[in-house]
């Protein structure tokens, strides 16, 4: 019984992140990991979070309700977020040296600005997004 409450309160997180994520702007959105569309993100200097998720993570499941909020509050901040799949993307999962799903990794441009690991502080996440911002569009 507990395991239903759990995927309920999943299942119930994911449904508000996309009730939030709304679809602003096209930066904004999440995209499915290629290495080409990273490569070319970076050659652009855009701001880049990796994030390593995994759709059975309840961490993952916290932090996409995290993101969504960012980007409801700051709409205008030019982030472009790319979901590696923990499950099926296990070369780029160990490439970029994440130790589990749950991990974030935030480029500017070619330069790692940030590595976290299973952080579900909306206080702790808002703050390196809005450094990054504030530094990248400079």
């Amino acid at each position: 019984m507990n395991r239903t409450i759990n995927s309920a309160k999943i299942v119930a997180m994911l449904f508000l992140a996309l009730a939030l994520g709304g679809g602003n702007a096209a930066a904004q959105e999440k995209e499915a990991f290629t290495p080409e569309r990273f490569a070319a993100l970076q050659r652009q200097g855009a701001l880049i979070l990796l994030d390593v998720h995994a759709d059975w993570c309840s961490t993952c499941a916290r932090q996409q309700v995290i993101l969504a909020e960012y980007r409801k509050q700051h709409p205008k901040v030019p982030l472009h977020i790319l979901q590696i799949d923990f499950d099926r993307q296990k070369q780029y999962v160990r490439q970029f040296k994440a130790p589990r799903q749950s991990t974030f990794i935030l480029y500017q441009g070619k330069k790692r600005v940030w590595f976290s690991v299973a952080e579900t502080s909306p206080a702790v996440i808002f703050e390196e997004l809005n450094k990054a911002a504030a530094v990248h569009t400079r």
